[in-house]
Formats: structure tokens, C-alpha cells, sequence
């Protein structure tokens, strides 16, 4: 837990820090590691069972026997989601902070200015090493958490998590809410279906909705994180 508290921005300097949570990267857990799907999927790589994503493409037949697994198993949608937010001028300026926190309760912390592989097989296999190994050092460190213990470490501002359950409001609007808050968290679905956990909804200040229909990871990140620029660049000038 130390590595991560000096992980964290100085407090008198305005950051976004901007989780996905609860999201659908895990190794596969124990009790499908025999089945046929991953020992298939497994002697194909030449890597153990107990090294390889959770990915629904190639274990869809095995998840039926997992609990909230249709919450689980699509790391494709967390690598293009953090392919969004790190894609952007306002990560690259350092002026927000990506974390990955996973359905077992894992916080992947991604190191300022990170380049995500834009291949799949690479980020696969980054993911892989990571949750393998768990470093506390590095581009990628590794930290057993719950998200509400991340929340509590990381801001005196406003939590704010996106539902499509959440109070309606604009992008607009929850863009200016953030900007002008004080080390504001924003916390994001890194799952394809279902609603956040009553850990996740226990952590929050406030729930919101930015769309009356359901919107991917990536789409929420992108949107938010574009008026989020323009406000702060307006509010610099």
C-alpha cells in the first residue's frame, strides 16, 4: 500500500484521476483452469492457465460457470478504453491519472505519459505480465484493493461515478462540475453489461448519467474527457 500513496500527485496541484472500475481483466480464476476451453486455449500458447486473460472469445464455454460472468472476460474493451484516455493531449500533459481497477479487486496504477500497446496481442500480453507478476515499480504497478479503498487514498473532492442509473445531467455540465473541484475522481463501468456493485455505488458522492441508453467505456472516456480539455484550457487562459 506504501508504493501507492507515493504514487500519488501532490495534492495542491489540480489532477483528474479517473478509474475503471470493476473491469473485465483477470486471469482465469481457478475454478475453470480445467476446463477445456483454457487447457485448449492454453497448450495453443505453451502458457499455464493460471497466466492467461480471461477472455470470453475463448472461454465463452467455460464463463457459464462463473459468477457475474457476464460482467467478465472482455479485456479487448478495457485495452480500447484506456487506448481512449491515454490517447489524449490532457494525459499526455499529466493532467489526468488512469487506474484499472479489476472485478477481483486488483488496481493496475498506469504510470504518467504510458503509451497502451495499440496492438491487442501486446497489450494482452502486458495485462498477462502484470497480473502475473504484480510489480510495484515501473510503467504498471499492481496493488490488491477495493475500489473504495482507492477512492479514500486518492481524493478530498467529489467521487462521481457514471451509470446509466445515475441522475441525468449533461457531459457538459458534470465537465464543469470536475474542473472546478478539487481533486476530483471520476469512476467508470470497465465491464460490457450489468450495473456497478453495491462496494462500487457505497464509494460514490454522487451517480450520474451522462445518456439515456447505455454507453461503452470508451465512448463515456472520449466524451468526458474532450469538454473536461476544453473547459480547463478556457478556465488557463
Amino acid at each position: 500500500m506504501e508504493g501507492l500513496n507515493h504514487a500519488l500527485p501532490s495534492p495542491a496541484d489540480w489532477l483528474l484521476n479517473l478509474v475503471l472500475a470493476e473491469s473485465a481483466l483477470e486471469l482465469v480464476p481457478k475454478e475453470i483452469r480445467r476446463s477445456p476451453a483454457v487447457v485448449s486455449d492454453s497448450r495453443r500458447r505453451g502458457v499455464d492457465a493460471s497466466r492467461i486473460l480471461l477472455d470470453r472469445s475463448f472461454h465463452h464455454s467455460a464463463m457459464s460457470r462463473l459468477k457475474d460472468s457476464e460482467k467478465r472476460g472482455r479485456p479487448d474493451l478495457v485495452h480500447v478504453a484506456l487506448l481512449s484516455a491515454t490517447g489524449t493531449p490532457f494525459f499526455l500533459d499529466g493532467l489526468v491519472k488512469v487506474f484499472v481497477h479489476t472485478y477481483d479487486d486488483v488496481i493496475l496504477d498506469i504510470a504518467p505519459k504510458t503509451r497502451i500497446p495499440k496492438n491487442y496481442l501486446r497489450f494482452r500480453g502486458l495485462m498477462e505480465e502484470a497480473l502475473g507478476e504484480r510489480p510495484q515499480k515501473g510503467l504498471i504497478k499492481v496493488y490488491p484493493m477495493r475500489v473504495k479503498e482507492l477512492a479514500r487514498k486518492l481524493t478530498a473532492g467529489p467521487v462521481l461515478g457514471l451509470s446509466v442509473q445515475g441522475r441525468s445531467t449533461t457531459v457538459e455540465q458534470l465537465a464543469r462540475t470536475i474542473v472546478t473541484a478539487r481533486e476530483p475522481l471520476v469512476i467508470v463501468g470497465g465491464f460490457p453489461h450489468g450495473h456497478f456493485s453495491e462496494e462500487t455505488l457505497s464509494a460514490l458522492d454522487q451517480l450520474v448519467r451522462i445518456h439515456a441508453k447505455p454507453l461503452e467505456a470508451h465512448v463515456v472516456i472520449s466524451r468526458l474527457l474532450y469538454e473536461v480539455e476544453a473547459l480547463n484550457e478556457g478556465f488557463n487562459d
